[in-house]
């Protein structure tokens, strides 16, 4: 059965809204108790949705695929108003919040596919390239994990 949401519907159901952003009647539940996206209930207590939450869901989507945290989004989120559709202004200050770093994950992507059959950046001396990378282990002293490809990756909002 299929629950297509009207352009005209100011208000979408949960499961119109997942049909028409291509999701989960459980991701939006989640989204919800993340605080990402917000409904009001019905007397029968039933989840209605603003058709503005269609885009709050597009920019989840689109922002897990890059990689950002859920706080980083939820952050970014809550600077966007509620009660009306968000602006274009209003989006271009929530982009403008994550540009560096952005910016900083497509240096380090680019780095990491340049240098991928050298060393993955991770300090140890299994391969004799890193000898050459990673003298006597010394990026072993900065920390554990990856270090000549480790950068900011917080997520953290301006």
């Amino acid at each position: 059965m299929s629950t297509q949401l009207s352009w005209q519907a100011k208000e979408a159901t949960i499961g119109e809204l997942a049909e028409r952003a291509g999701v989960a009647t459980s991701a939006l539940r989640y989204y919800e108790r993340e605080g990402l996206i917000h409904s009001r209930r019905t007397s029968g207590n039933q989840r209605r949705y603003s058709r503005d939450t269609l885009r709050r869901v597009a920019f989840v989507r689109a922002s897990q695929r890059l990689g950002i945290p859920l706080a980083a989004i939820r952050e970014a989120l809550a600077l966007l108003p509620e009660g009306r559709t968000p602006t274009p202004e209003d989006w271009a200050r929530v982009s403008e919040c994550w540009r560096a770093d952005l910016n900083q994950r497509i240096k380090l992507m680019t780095q990491l596919r340049d240098h991928l059959t050298e060393c993955i950046g991770c300090g140890c001396l299994s391969l004799s390239h890193c000898a050459l990378a990673n003298p006597y282990d010394t990026l072993g002293e900065e920390g554990p994990g990856p270090r000549s490809l480790a950068g900011c990756s917080s997520g953290e909002c301006c």
